[in-house]
C-alpha cells in the first residue's frame, strides 16, 4: 500500500484512513488514556488496542492464517508507545496485502465470507469509526479525507446488516463461541438522511454522533 496504487484500489483506501488514524493516534496524551469512548466496551487505552488487533486481523487475512485467533485488544503496551505499535502494526498489513493477488482471495470472518477487497474496505469502515471514537473521546481535530469517508459508509450499509444486530449476532454465536459474548456490532443509530457522510456512518455503527466525553 503506497503512493504507487490506483487512489480506488482498496489497499490505498485503507491507507488513507490509516493516515489520518495515526494523526489523531500520535496526538493521544498517556493522561488521556483511561477518558471514556463512544465504544461502551473500551476507554482509550483499550480501544487503542482494538485497533492493534484489527490491524493484526487484517494481516492474518492477507497472509492466509486464523484472524480470529488473538484476544479482542492488546494490552501491555506502555503509555508512550502506543504512536510505535500502531506504525510497526499498519507495516505488517502493508507487508501482508502487498501481493494485488490478496484482492481476489475468499476470506472468512466468524459473520462474513468475502473477497479480500470488500474485507479490506470492511475493516477501512471500522478503522474509520475507531478513530471517530478516538477524536472524540481525546478531543482531537481530524482532518477527514472525505472520499474515505464516502467509501467507508457506503461500505458499511452494504456490509452490516439493518435491524437488531445484536440478537441476529447471539443467534450466531450459538454456532460461533468466537463471538459468544462480544457481538461485533451495535444495532445502529437513526441519523438524519441530509447529514454527512461520517454522521451516517457513526450511526450505522451504533454511535450517536453528538456523543461528549466529558
Amino acid at each position: 500500500m503506497n503512493d504507487t496504487l490506483n487512489p480506488t484500489d482498496p489497499r490505498a483506501i485503507f491507507a488513507q484512513a490509516v493516515i489520518t488514524a495515526r494523526g489523531v493516534v500520535d496526538g493521544i496524551t498517556p493522561d488521556q488514556l483511561t477518558l471514556p469512548t463512544p465504544c461502551p466496551d473500551h476507554d482509550v487505552r483499550s480501544l487503542l488496542g482494538h485497533v492493534l488487533i484489527v490491524f493484526r486481523r487484517l494481516a492474518a487475512l492477507g497472509n492466509g492464517t486464523d484472524p480470529m485467533d488473538m484476544p479482542d485488544s492488546i494490552t501491555g503496551v506502555a503509555d508512550d508507545a502506543w504512536p510505535a505499535a500502531y506504525l510497526e502494526a499498519a507495516h505488517q498489513v502493508q507487508a501482508a496485502w502487498t501481493d494485488p493477488a490478496t484482492l481476489e482471495q475468499t476470506m472468512v470472518l466468524p459473520w462474513v465470507t468475502a473477497p479480500g477487497a470488500a474485507m479490506l474496505l470492511s475493516y477501512t469502515s471500522e478503522l474509520t469509526v475507531h478513530t471517530w471514537d478516538l477524536a472524540v473521546a481525546t478531543g482531537h481535530t481530524v482532518a477527514w479525507h472525505e472520499p474515505t469517508v464516502e467509501v467507508a459508509f457506503e461500505t458499511a450499509l452494504r456490509a452490516l446488516p439493518s435491524g437488531d444486530r445484536e440478537a441476529y449476532f447471539a443467534e450466531m454465536a450459538k454456532d460461533m463461541p468466537a463471538i459468544a459474548g462480544r457481538p461485533p456490532f451495535k444495532n445502529p443509530v437513526a441519523v438524519d438522511t441530509s447529514a454527512p457522510a461520517l454522521d451516517q456512518l457513526i450511526g450505522w455503527y451504533g454511535r450517536r454522533p453528538a456523543f461528549s466525553a466529558s
